[in-house]
C-alpha cells in the first residue's frame, strides 16, 4: 500500500516581528498514492522545512498536512525517512543497522531475515552484511541507509537530499538502485534535491519551489517510461524536461 499526502495552505515562519524569517509558503499540493514527487529548488527555499513538516518533526505556522486524510499533529512513526547524513550506528554491522529499525518497532529482526537479506542484495550489499559503517565507502553507507529506511515496508518515504554528498558516478548508481526499490513496491515518495537531472530521472512529478520565501510555483508531470535508463535520459523528451525547468529557474534569477 501507499499513502496520499495533502498540503493545504502551508506556511512556516521562524521568529516574530521584523526579525522573522519567512521560510516557506503559502503553498498547497496534492501527492497521490504511489507517486514519486521531487521538491526542487535553490538553497534556502524551504524544501527541507517542508519535508520536516510532512514528517511531523516541525510544526507549521499555518495550514496543515494530511496523510491519508489524517492531519499530521506529531512525528509520524509509519514512514521511512532519510537525510543527507545517514543515521547508521557505527558500532553495529550493516545487518544490525537495518535490523535496528525493526527492533525500535518492537519486532524480532530474525523473523524478517529474508526481507533484510533481499533488500541488501537489491543494492549489492549482500556480501557486506557483517561489515561496520567505517569499513564501507560513502555510497555503500547510503545504500545501507536506504535499506534501513525501507525494511519495515513503509507506505511513505521522505528523502532529504540523500545523494547530495556523493560523487557523480556513485550518485548515478544509487539513483538506479533507488528507482528499482521504488518500482518494486510503489510507496509514496517525497524527494528533496538540488539536481534538475536527478528530479527528472526519478520523479512522476517535479515541484518547482521559488527562492525564499519558498512557494510551490509549478508542478511538472514527468511522463517518461520507467526504468529511466541511459536510453531514456538521452532522449529528446528527457532533455526537453530538463531544459524547461532550467528556463524556469533562470526566470527566478537562480540560473
Amino acid at each position: 500500500m501507499s499513502a496520499s499526502i495533502d498540503i493545504d495552505g502551508l506556511t512556516k515562519v521562524f521568529g516574530s516581528g521584523p526579525e522573522a524569517v519567512h521560510a516557506f509558503g503559502p503553498s498547497s499540493l496534492h501527492i497521490g498514492k504511489g507517486e514519486f514527487v521531487s521538491l526542487l529548488g535553490p538553497s534556502g527555499c524551504g524544501k527541507s522545512t517542508l519535508m520536516l513538516i510532512i514528517a511531523g518533526l516541525l510544526e507549521p505556522t499555518s495550514g496543515e498536512v494530511r496523510v491519508d486524510e489524517k492531519t499530521v499533529t506529531g512525528p509520524l512513526t509509519d514512514i521511512g525517512i532519510m537525510f543527507q547524513d545517514n543515521t547508521l550506528v557505527p558500532w553495529r554491522t550493516v545487518w544490525g543497522n537495518v535490523a535496528l529499525q525493526l527492533e525500535l518497532r518492537g519486532e524480532n529482526p530474525s523473523r524478517h531475515r529474508q526481507r533484510i537479506e533481499s533488500l541488501l542484495a537489491s543494492v549489492k550489499l549482500d556480501g557486506f552484511a557483517d561489515r561496520h559503517p567505517y569499513e564501507l565507502s560513502g555510497g555503500m553507507q547510503q545504500r545501507a541507509a536506504f535499506c534501513q529506511a525501507m525494511v519495515h515496508d513503509p507506505d511513505t518515504l521522505l528523502f532529504d537530499e540523500p545523494l547530495g554528498k556523493l560523487d557523480a558516478m556513485t550518485r548515478e548508481s544509487i539513483r538506479t538502485d533507488l528507482q528499482t526499490l521504488w518500482l518494486s513496491k510503489r510507496p509514496t515518495v517525497v524527494f528533496v534535491t538540488h539536481s534538475i537531472e536527478e528530479a527528472v530521472q526519478l520523479s512522476s512529478k517535479v515541484c518547482l519551489i521559488t527562492p525564499r520565501p519558498g512557494r510551490i510555483d509549478r508542478v511538472i508531470d514527468i511522463d517518461l517510461p520507467y526504468p529511466r535508463d541511459l536510453d531514456v535520459k538521452s532522449g529528446a523528451d528527457f532533455v526537453g524536461h530538463v531544459r524547461e525547468i532550467q528556463a524556469i529557474f533562470h526566470g527566478y534569477g537562480v540560473l
